[in-house]
Order: structure tokens, then sequence, then C-alpha cells
């Protein structure tokens, strides 16, 4: 049934009912029975997903459209039926990685191969928002205190949201065997951090992941209180640390703790919160409609333009800043106010 589909972000920007919860799942479930041909435009419908959660989050029977989705992408890539955004993702996988690890090689040029700690900043933070990516470095030393290897490794999400089952595989693998001796994992971005958690199964069993934002909430009182006092900040919820990770709490006591009050809300937040349009490679595969979807968030934000917007994903933060001035992180909020109080490290 039809449960879910007023919170579809995609299907209110197309209107479209073929691209409703319902209307995905139909498909592939109508493509695996054998009941439709399997065409380019039958499979496309896989890719109008950008992993929100908000589907499951409001259907009775909770089912997980994004898992199933992302199963039937795999399952049309190898029959070559992928979108082209999709099949130039995979294609490009390798050399994103060595952009990333030389972007990498310059904010944390020392190894640290003995560190048992290891800090994944996620690739949108290190390619498009260098100064998030040294900010969580630098929080990420004072708050564990000990020394902390950067792995340049990517966790491979791009892989799996293209379609690329064995390509995610592999990288997965590749992650894994990189480890060495860390036994814990700080993980900077929401999306690596879910995908790690959720999708690595055994490959990392016995070392424990944690977001970075747990990591701040456990050292709230290390964060100066009160450190930005006067700043209106306006919280948007990434779908991964939300819907995907269930911390709603944890970035709202941040910032309150940095100004003194509890930061604005979106008409629609936590588990109801819209999307930004940054997740799936819904903004490779579906451009027009992802730039639909932030700008729809960006609109309602504008109505108190004091306010600054702050959200705590690469991806969300990559998207808000393209159309938008005063659009930050959590991240670099707490960075400048350690900095400022001689604490940055």
């Amino acid at each position: 049934p039809k449960l879910s589909r007023a919170v579809c972000p995609v299907a209110n920007v197309e209107s479209s009912e073929t691209v409703t919860p319902w209307g995905k799942m139909s498909l592939a479930y109508f493509v695996g029975r054998g009941d439709l041909n399997a065409t380019k435009e039958v499979a496309g419908a896989s890719w109008a997903c950008s992993a929100c959660y908000a589907c499951r989050e409001h259907c009775e029977h909770h089912n997980e459209v994004a898992a199933a989705l992302l199963d039937n992408r795999a399952e049309m890539f190898s029959r070559g039926l992928a979108p082209e955004g999709a099949t130039c993702v995979s294609q490009g996988y390798s050399d994103r990685e060595r952009e990333q690890q030389k972007i990498l090689d310059s904010i944390a040029p020392e190894a640290n191969h003995d560190a048992t700690v290891g800090l994944l900043i996620g690739c949108s933070y290190v390619r498009h928002q260098r100064s998030t990516a040294e900010a969580a470095l630098r929080l990420t030393r004072r708050w564990l205190g000990k020394p902390v290897r950067v792995l340049r490794r990517c966790c491979g999400l791009s892989l799996k949201y293209a379609g690329d089952r064995h390509g995610f595989e592999r990288a997965a693998r590749n992650f894994a065997s990189d480890l060495g001796s860390v036994d814990e994992i700080v993980v900077a971005d929401p999306g690596c951090a879910h995908t790690l958690i959720e999708l690595y199964g055994e490959l990392l069993e016995g070392r424990t992941v944690r977001p970075l934002i747990d990591v701040a909430f456990a050292k709230l009182d290390d964060i100066p209180a009160l450190a930005l006092k006067g700043r209106v900040l306006r919280y948007h919820d990434p779908c991964q640390l939300g819907r995907g990770l269930g911390r709603y709490e944890e970035p709202r006591a941040v910032l309150a703790r940095l100004t003194g009050e509890a930061p604005l809300e979106f008409q629609r937040h936590r588990r109801d919160a819209e999307c930004s349009g940054g997740g799936g490679l819904l903004s490779v595969t579906r451009p027009e409609t992802a730039a639909a979807m932030a700008s729809a968030r960006l609109e309602e934000h504008q109505d108190d333009p004091d306010a600054v917007l702050v959200t705590g994903c690469g991806e969300s933060l990559r998207r808000f800043s393209k159309s938008a001035s005063g659009v930050t992180d959590w991240i670099n909020l707490v960075d400048e106010s350690m900095r400022q109080g001689g604490d940055g490290g």
C-alpha cells in the first residue's frame, strides 16, 4: 500500500507515482518476477531514491525500501542497465580515491601506522570541504588524547549506491585489510559511519566504530560553554545521522552547549526531516531533482536570515553551500570555539 507516499522527497519533487516508494518497489518486483521487461527506463526508477529512510520511518510495516532498491540497483547494474551517472561513478572510483589520498597526505602527512585509533573523515568532506576535514582531525586528536591514524581508503558507499556490488565488496575488503593495528574507528561523515556499522558485517569484527558526534557528546564538558553565545543556529537533520543512525539529541546538545540556546528547528525535523538531496547518488543520476530538494530546504531556512544553517553531513553541507551562504557544519563550529579558546591542538 501507499502508506509512505507523502514523505518521499523524490516523488514530491517529480510529482510522479512511478517514483513513489510503492511505484519503485512494484517495478522491481514485477521485473524480478518476469512480468515486466527490464529496460533502462524501468531500471532507472531504482536510482530515484536518496536513501533518506523517510518511507521506512512512516511505514506501518517498517519496510526497508532503500535496501531493497539498492539490491535491485545491483541486479540492474550487472545487466548493464544502470544510468550513465551511476556507471561513471563506478568507473571513476579509483581516480577519486587516489585524489582523496593525495589530499589526505597533505592534511596528515604522518603515517601513524602503530596508532590504535583510525579516523575516517569521508570523501565529501575531504574532496569538497577541506577545512571541515582538517577540523575533524584536530578535534579527534584532542578528544581522544592519543595518536590518530587518518584512514586513506574510501568506505565504498558511492559504489554501493551506483549498484556496483562487486566493486563495493572489493572496496570494503581493501578498507578492512588496511586497518592494521587500528581497533577503534572514529567516523566524521554519518554516511560512512552507517556503511561501516550496517554493511561491513564481519569485516570489522572486534573493532569499534564511533561516529564523531558520539565522541563530541561524550566530551561535551570539554567544549567551551557559550563560546558562540548570541549566534542564532538552525539545525538540519542529515538523513544518515538521524534516521540512519538515530542521532538526534547529540548534535543538538553540542550546539546548545556553544550558544546556550537550543537550535532553531525546521517545520519538519528529527525523524520527519526533509532530505537535502545529497544521498543515494541522486545528485548524479537525477541532478535537477536533487537541486530542487536542497532549494526547498533552503527556502524555508531563508525565512530567518539571521540564522546560520548547521548540518552534520558532508553531502548536505555541499548541497546547501552551492546555493546559500551562512551554511556550516557542527564540526566547524566546535573547532572554531576550541581554537578561539586556545584549545585547538
